[in-house]
């Protein structure tokens, strides 16, 4: 595959028919990271956490009127049952409130599938696409799953709020960011966490209630987001941790409310942490509330670990899935000597001669392979939930991983037999809608100098521009990058 071809496809997201082929990649690339922008216009209109956490509230507070209704009403069936001598009987829950169902699933369905209209209208738009492609990398490096309801209409606004900003900053800020958005807090349960020696335990305990420690995001925070597995911390460390971040937590929503503030808003909550002295990695740290578990962050930031397992990640994604040692190394170094600057481990990526390997490394992940068909076709629109149509019919939903580590990086994963026909009928669809193509001229403008003589012989064969097309978005020139 030669460098021109390379830098669009594997570095970008896949070439455009109506721009301009790069004449120095490596310049072409560099040059994105002053071109990116965190906020471009297709996701302007959107609703933030603000808009979208006092939905939330509203919806939460009507589900609470009505459970206190349904209680009121519970309370006196069991004397008209015994009036009518049927105290035995079953007791009938109330049908559901359809109005509420109705509420509930267009609260999560707006701003999931608008923010997915917007991610997928950006890819096939941005000026920057290898800077858009870190975006996603990072995104699912730091992965919320909408499948938790409360999560779901929050999960675009955590991509564009948390992540967005920070792409072309410092590790250690996208760190703090991520680790402050409700997204993250109510997905990894740390809005509940309660210190067992905090005011609010010892209260509750008063009362007859238990609240304790949850350790979910502590123990992802080092497992997934900084150090990586297996990398010399205990669970001594991961309880440290998690009593060190008590009181992060959301204002107004999730299912212990963090108390007063903009609603959706980070919220510092005194009462909840656990009092005293921590200690992580052999390193202590003072008592000092929220600036505790910060500077916790900050350690862990900062780590070597954590230099080693972003490396590691990075090299995979960019240089095939065995990530090349030698690569991983230099990326680390860069990392490590500029206090995680994102711009400075780029640049060291773009150095690295691995990722200029002539051959198609990376098999694409269904997101990827369907933001370069729909780049392929000269697409700069998204209709109105088409997105998350085909994202759910390749195999990925976008924003669902299911798990916290996020989606894989491999080929084993996506490379199956039913994953591949599926991309076959989703090529038949896109190409049935793209006008009237010549795919022999297009091919070549995709992938100069990188085109097989295998494919081009298919394309030059087929019965139709339209099955011409739909073969070149299926070629395993756009099935790999």
């Amino acid at each position: 595959m030669s460098e021109v071809s390379i830098a669009l496809n594997r570095f970008g997201l896949g070439a455009r028919p109506d721009e301009a082929l790069p004449t120095d990649p490596r310049a072409w690339l560099t040059a994105q990271l002053a071109r990116y922008q965190p906020r471009p216009a297709v996701l302007a209109g959107l609703a933030g956490t603000p808009v979208i956490a006092a939905e939330i509230m509203d919806y939460q507070e009507q589900r609470r009127a009505v459970r206190q209704e349904r209680r009121a009403a519970g309370a006196q069936q069991p004397d008209a049952a015994m009036t009518a001598g049927s105290a035995m009987q079953p007791v009938q829950r109330p049908p559901r409130d359809p109005d509420q169902m109705a509420a509930r699933r267009q609260l999560r369905r707006t701003h999931y599938e608008a923010a997915i209209d917007a991610r997928m209208a950006s890819a096939l738009v941005t000026p920057a696409p290898f800077a858009e492609r870190m975006v996603h990398f990072w995104a699912n490096h730091f992965a919320v799953s909408a499948d938790k309801i409360v999560v779901t209409p929050l999960v675009g606004a955590f991509e564009f709020e948390a992540i967005r900003p920070h792409v072309t900053g410092k590790f250690r800020d996208m760190l703090g960011a991520m680790a402050r958005h409700p997204a993250m807090l109510l997905y990894l349960d740390q809005a509940q966490s309660v210190g067992p020696g905090s005011r609010f335990a010892q209260g509750a305990a008063l009362r007859g209630n238990k609240r304790g420690l949850n350790e979910n995001f502590a123990r992802e925070l080092m497992e997934l987001h900084t150090l990586g597995v297996r990398t010399g911390y205990s669970q001594a460390d991961v309880t440290e941790l998690a009593r060190g971040l008590t009181g992060w937590s959301v204002a107004g929503i999730g299912r212990r409310a963090g108390g007063q503030g903009d609603p959706g808003a980070f919220r510092f909550a005194p009462a909840v942490h656990e009092p005293g002295a921590r200690s992580l990695l052999g390193q202590s740290y003072a008592e000092g509330g929220e600036a505790q578990g910060q500077a916790m962050l900050d350690a862990l930031a900062r780590h070597p670990a954590t230099a080693t397992h972003v490396a590691t990640k990075l090299a995979r994604h960019f240089a095939g899935d065995d990530p090349p040692p030698a690569m991983v190394t230099r990326i680390a170094a860069a990392f490590r000597s500029s206090d995680g600057d994102l711009p400075t481990v780029y640049r060291a990526i773009i150095a690295s001669p691995e990722a200029w390997a002539a051959g198609t490394s990376k098999f694409r992940t269904p997101w990827e392979w369907a933001v370069a068909a729909m780049r392929a076709t000269g697409q700069r629109e998204v209709a109105s939930g088409s997105a998350v149509g085909l994202l759910n019919q390749l195999g990925q939903p976008v924003w669902k991983p299911g798990q916290p580590i996020g989606y894989d990086d491999i080929a084993a994963t996506w490379a199956g037999p039913d994953a591949v026909m599926r991309r076959v009928e989703a090529a038949e669809r896109i190409a049935a809608r793209a006008p009237e193509t010549d795919a022999r001229a297009l091919a070549a403008k995709l992938y100069p100098a990188a085109l097989s003589d295998a494919t081009a012989t298919a394309i030059a064969r087929a019965e139709s521009p339209g099955q011409g097309l739909a073969l070149l978005l299926v070629a395993p020139e756009t099935m790999r990058r």
